[in-house]
């Protein structure tokens, strides 16, 4: 079996599942140089890297780019090609000129986060359209499938249900560089990371730390990722001491040493489908505090990562902090089973292997 991968962005996602799925199949991975050629030594050597002047949307050279990609596709001769995101544009005008090797996308989000400015860039219908162009689809819960198969015209056997893998390289960076967890001071630290968008629940996380400023002294809140300035909350914070903000874009080793230093790591989304931001955290044994939204209490409940509160619902948020703050055995005994989540049936190579059954299976249907 021979796969093609395909995907402009999505480092991380796209790290853990190309190197998941070669443990099982012949994997070729062609991606943009420009954003994976110093990442190049964290994807498993057993992976055909092809890395390739990717134009970005609006370049003029993207016709040329396509007729490179074409031209390897011909070299190649894969048995499937797989779109890890439907986040493109141009690949909608050369998928046709790829027939008949069966084209499979996963859908990571069927819809647009709220204020979620950098996917908003890409005309709504180029999504749409390669989802539709697409043989299969992948998504990453039961509920995400129920969602595609309302909006898209497909067969439920043409809609496949694959995990989001654990993103294991940030925890691998500590380990390789003996990185230790700083400030061991009694001091209770909150974690949110990632974007920071509208639909990421921010104010919610504010709101909850301003109840627990008696409560919980020893609270420390960091907000870290690019997006909205989380300073524009700054009246509703119980104490704005306790927070590090860096709102910003955050280099590897600073994600490491933040997740080694987290006691908890909220994700108080209003809005979501799956987070890589969870399995980021499982990789690091760290409880998590999730909202009810997407796949998220699908993902949490089953596999005890963590405790699930109501969207929006700040006083259940505060109660759920105190709760593991106050909790040293449920923190631990929380972390222990994310870890083994993710290096179980959430690792990497568990995931890849349900990924070449599923190429298996449509390969063997077309």
């Amino acid at each position: 079996m021979k796969a093609l991968l395909l995907v402009s962005e999505l480092e991380d996602y796209t790290i853990s599942f190309a190197s998941g799925v070669a443990r099982h199949a012949h994997v070729i991975l062609a991606v943009p140089r420009r954003r994976y050629a110093h990442l190049a030594s964290w994807i498993d050597p057993a992976v055909d890297l092809h890395l390739m002047d990717w134009p970005r949307h609006r370049s003029l050279s993207n016709p040329w780019f396509l007729h490179q990609l074409t031209r390897l596709i011909r070299q190649e001769r894969p048995d499937v090609i797989h779109l890890l995101s439907n986040s493109t544009l141009w690949l909608n005008l050369a998928a046709p000129f790829w027939r008949p090797i069966p084209l499979v996308t996963t859908v990571h989000d069927v819809e647009v986060h709220p204020g979620d400015s950098d996917t908003r860039t890409l005309p709504a219908w180029a999504p749409q359209l390669m989802v539709r162009q697409s043989g299969h689809v992948v998504v990453h819960g039961e509920g995400l499938k129920q969602m595609v198969l309302e909006r898209y015209s497909k067969s439920p056997d043409c809609v496949h249900v694959l995990s989001h893998p654990a993103i294991h390289r940030y925890a691998d960076l500590a380990r390789r560089y003996e990185m230790a967890r700083r400030g061991a001071d009694g001091t209770l630290r909150v974690l949110l990371f990632g974007r920071i968008f509208a639909y990421k629940g921010l104010e919610h996380l504010i709101r909850a730390e301003a109840m627990l400023k008696d409560l919980l002294p020893n609270l420390r809140v960091t907000v870290a990722g690019r997006g909205d300035d989380p300073w524009i909350f700054r009246p509703l914070m119980g104490e704005a001491g306790r927070y590090d903000i860096r709102n910003r874009f955050i280099e590897d080793m600073e994600v490491a040493q933040l997740f080694l230093d987290a006691d908890i790591v909220v994700l108080p989304y209003t809005e979501a489908s799956q987070s890589g931001v969870l399995n980021l955290a499982a990789a690091f044994g760290k409880p998590v505090i999730v909202t009810d939204v997407g796949e998220l209490r699908a993902t949490v409940v089953p596999n005890r990562l963590g405790l699930v509160v109501p969207p929006g619902d700040v006083e259940q948020l505060a109660r759920a902090i105190r709760t593991l703050a106050e909790n040293n055995e449920l923190r631990s005994r929380l972390g222990t089973s994310a870890l083994a989540w993710a290096t179980g049936p959430n690792s990497p190579e568990r995931v890849g292997a349900q990924a070449a059954a599923v190429y298996r299976e449509v390969v063997g249907t077309c």
